[in-house]
């Protein structure tokens, strides 16, 4: 039996990571693992318990030390805290402010990536982040990097009824110590500005085609 195949989707905030790596995964029959709800998990525990987002040697206690479950429900991998699954609470304006930071924890990236990896044991998967490509699958071959104009992206957040400072965002994801954003090697880079998630999906999907011929 040959080993799940793993498709590795990068990039910067607001660049489509998620609306592409959920209809990758739906068009393949694949299972989608969204990376940064992990961390909006582990960010929305530490406020839950008063830890400092500033404070790395708490916040890597902590994550020592959560209750955590990773399962695959309805086609997507989750990690559960004390057996609840979380959506709407990781995605607050007060959550958004300090996942950057419990983020850039080198402990806590380290169990992520362990918890990431362990991932393939539900099959096959279309994995988004930040770092796939680059430190949790760097041995895949199906690497990608989306990006797009930060003008854009700055609209895409104000859509969505969000206001970040994504050029601050991109200066804190790419200068960590820990993992940072960078274009994985051998990744096919794609902007997608200007394009509709099905014509940005459909040039990820024969790029992948094209590699399992």
């Amino acid at each position: 039996m040959s080993d799940p195949i793993v498709i590795a989707i990068d990039g910067t905030s607001a660049s489509g990571k998620s609306t592409n790596a959920k209809l990758v995964a739906r068009k393949l029959g694949y299972i989608y693992v969204d990376t940064g709800a992990m961390y909006r998990t582990l960010a929305w525990y530490c406020l839950q318990k008063g830890v400092n987002p500033a404070d790395e040697s708490a916040i890597s206690e902590l994550c020592k030390n959560w209750n955590t479950e990773l399962v695959c429900e309805d086609g997507r991998v989750r990690l559960l805290v004390d057996g609840t699954s979380l959506e709407d609470e990781i995605r607050t304006v007060e959550t958004s402010a300090v996942v950057s930071s419990v983020a850039a924890v080198p402990f806590v990236r380290d169990w992520m990536r362990a918890q990431q990896r362990e991932s393939v044991r539900f099959g096959n998967l279309v994995m988004e982040g930040r770092d796939i490509g680059s430190n949790i699958f760097p041995e895949t071959q199906f690497k990608f990097y989306m990006d797009a104009s930060l003008e854009e992206r700055q609209a895409r957040r104000a859509a969505d009824g969000v206001q970040e400072n994504l050029a601050a965002r991109d200066q804190r994801d790419s200068s960590r110590k820990a993992s940072p954003l960078v274009v994985p090697e051998g990744a096919t880079v794609i902007n997608n500005s200007g394009e509709t998630p099905e014509e940005t999906s459909g040039r990820i999907i024969a790029e992948i085609e094209r590699k399992l011929r």
